[in-house]
């Protein structure tokens, strides 16, 4: 608020404002009186010294003054040297050795792109800053004994939320979650099915198909999905309503779903197994296993080939274009009760009821890599992205840490759950175990078993309407025939190249071919028009024509090679000889024996 000051006389008459304002202490005279003028504009220009508008651009005898820009972070950002050396590749190249100044400026310019390229490196891994979180105890504590109620107390409330539990009256169930961690799909032994968003807990469908539902799964989004019912396997959309049934997929026992060839894998209760391609709605590929009644399922994310956990402690892996197993490995001495693979398919998991956990290497078919032992048959097996290990006995959950020379035998986690336990899976992107019972299921929080860096492209938990359909669009034009499906997925990569052996035992073979036999049989002509001595006069005509055609294509093809080896003999290149030089020694090599006559 502006105010100015003037002096009044008793008599009322103002005075002129002075040039100066005096201070209001030392200059009220005697006989007057200071008044403060409220709310008056002050003229433009009227400014007091080192005010608002003092010293800015020009200075008090008229020059022009210059600020120096101080920057709060001057230059760029440090990095962290353990980081570059993460990155580095080495000391570099010596140019002391190299000739030319072109080739030794080349070589430093080089140097400093990867120089810069481990900088840059080391900058980004600022993005990745999400790593997992395990629980760290305190001294003299182990994190087996923190409750879920301790741990959901102890983390933010939007992870909190994560954790519930769902009583339900339909058991026993079976459960699973979507390829992206979004949704939820439950069906109960009594014919309960329910699909829902379970981060946002928004139900998608609920209903009863009044009949036995054995097991669940998804398809290649959460719009559809699969329930192997009674008899046969029904496909259903999001709201429940029924699109399909497979009467070829007969009393199915486990079903799994492979991505990215869009085919539908089951195991019927009497070993049969199946792959419904789901894209054409025909079933592809449909032999008997001979592994019996077969409860323990899993596909290799590596190679989608089909994994059995069979009665004799044997498992096998299957392919849709092949009858037989392509691969065995004898895991317990007693039947298999759960089988699971690992995010990379390297290792497989498999429990027996010898009350062993196995770790088995795939890559090499060997093992075991490492042992748990527990105090009953595991029912149950799960592994999560950053290779957390599930186990299920009975109504009690162990949770274990990655498997390796260091970490314990002793459990991450554990806990109790109401009823027997008949499913469970880590959810993807996520630090949840999904557990189902036959009371229900409940949602348990486990610190650091989730990936916290998704691929949008390939998984995105945050998909909208329109990425959907793109998404669907481009899966179906980058669908991967069955036919690739094998136990070395990468050799259609690579180049059949055949080795010097075989080489030179294909040109040897070549140049030491003898004249095959020729089988040929006249037509029957009709009675008293040719006997039988002119039928085998015909036959020997027509074999002997035969032979003088490939002995005349043996020596135009010998004649080919012999020319083509001497002209790499001239030049000096690598070839492979087919008939070696005289040399001074052959004289102490053994002689032929000539034949008598000669």
């Amino acid at each position: 608020m502006n105010s100015e000051l003037f002096f009044v006389d008793k008599s009322g008459e103002p005075s002129k404002p002075r040039k100066k304002t005096p201070k209001i202490e030392k200059n009220v005279q005697d006989g007057q009186e200071k008044i403060i003028v409220v709310n008056r504009e002050i003229p433009f220009g009227k400014f007091k010294r080192g005010g608002k508008f003092s010293g800015g651009k020009f200075g008090q005898k008229g020059q022009k003054v210059r600020r120096k820009f101080v920057r709060k972070y001057p230059g760029p950002a440090p990095i962290d040297k353990e980081a570059v050396e993460r990155h580095s590749r080495g000391s570099g190249a010596d140019a002391k050795g190299v000739q030319t100044s072109f080739h030794q400026a080349k070589l430093k310019r080089k140097e400093v792109v990867y120089e810069f390229a481990a900088e840059q490196a080391a900058r980004t891994e600022i993005l990745l800053k999400e790593n997992e979180g395990f629980i760290e105890p305190d001294e003299g504590e182990e994190t087996a004994e923190y409750t879920q109620g301790e741990i959901v107390a102890n983390v933010d409330i939007t992870a909190a939320t994560k954790s519930f539990e769902l009583k339900l009256d339909f058991g026993g169930y079976r459960m699973k979650y979507t390829k992206n961690g979004r949704h939820l799909l439950l069906g109960g032994r009594k014919g309960h099915i329910a699909a829902m968003d379970w981060v946002r807990k928004q139900l998608h469908c609920e209903t009863n198909v009044m009949e036995e539902i054995v097991d669940v799964s998804w398809l290649h989004l959460e719009t559809m999905y699969a329930v192997a019912q009674k008899q046969w396997v029904h496909f259903y959309d999001k709201k429940g309503t029924e699109l399909h049934v497979v009467k070829q997929l007969y009393r199915v026992n486990r079903m799994e779903f492979l991505p990215y060839h869009f085919l539908l894998a089951t195991v019927s209760d009497i070993g049969y197994l199946s792959w419904l391609d789901v894209s054409i709605g025909e079933v592809v590929a449909n032999f008997h296993s001979n592994c019996g009644r077969i409860r323990a399922v899993c596909q290799n994310p590596y190679n989608a080939l089909l994994c059995l956990g069979g009665s004799k402690g044997v498992v096998s892996m299957w392919a849709p274009s092949q009858p037989q197993s392509v691969a065995k490995i004898l895991c317990h001495p007693s039947p298999i009760s759960a089988i699971a693979t690992d995010s990379t398919g390297e290792q497989l998991f498999t429990s027996g009821l010898d009350k062993t956990v196995k770790v088995w290497d795939i890559r090499r078919l060997s093992g075991p890599l490492h042992i748990y032992k527990t105090r009953t048959a595991v029912q149950e097996l799960a592994i999560s992205q950053r290779n957390l290990m599930a186990f299920a006995m009975g109504n009690v959950v162990e949770i274990y840490r990655k498997p390796s020379a260091l970490s314990s035998k002793t459990p991450y986690l554990r806990q109790r759950i109401s009823s027997h336990i008949s499913g469970m899976q880590f959810c993807p992107f996520e630090d949840v175990l999904g557990v189902s019972s036959s009371s229900g299921f409940t949602s348990l929080l486990v610190p650091g078993a989730g990936e916290p860096n998704f691929d949008a492209r390939e998984a995105n938990p945050f998909m909208s309407l329109s990425q959907r359909r793109e998404h669907e669009v481009h899966a179906l034009l980058e669908k991967i025939p069955m036919e690739l499906i094998g136990l070395e997925p990468n050799k259609v990569a690579e180049v059949d190249v055949p080795t010097l052996k075989e080489r030179f035992e294909a040109k040897r073979s070549l140049m030491l071919s003898k004249v095959p036999k020729f089988d040929f049989e006249p037509r029957k002509k009709a009675k008293g028009k040719g006997g039988s001595a002119q039928r085998a006069k015909n036959k020997q005509i027509v074999r002997e024509a035969k032979r003088r055609d490939f002995r005349k294509e043996v020596q135009e093809v010998q004649k080919a090679i012999q020319s083509e080896h001497l002209e790499k003999e001239e030049a000096g290149q690598d070839f492979i000889p087919l008939d070696t030089k005289k040399n001074v020694l052959d004289r102490f090599r053994p002689k032929k024996k000539q034949k008598s006559g000669q």
